[in-house]
């Protein structure tokens, strides 16, 4: 998928990737990060599948995962 294509083609470890998704199309990307992140409207298989959930979309959950995860 892209995020594979970009890992091996920036040569960035698995470890360095997060991603942040929602649905199940976000389902391999999420899965192959270091750090899968949902929001938490994401349906329960999603939320089995992340390393962590934050909020929900309407609730500023991106920033929340940058913040807790990124700029920390």
């Amino acid at each position: 998928t892209a995020l594979e294509f970009l890992m091996e083609k920036l040569d960035i470890k698995r470890e360095e990737v997060v991603a942040i998704g929602d649905n199940m199309n976000d389902k391999e990307m999420v899965e192959n990060a270091g750090l899968g992140i949902v929001m938490g409207n994401s349906n329960p298989i999603m939320k089995g599948l992340a390393n962590e959930i934050v909020a929900d979309n309407n609730s500023e959950g991106v920033l929340e995962a940058i913040n807790r995860f990124v700029l920390n």
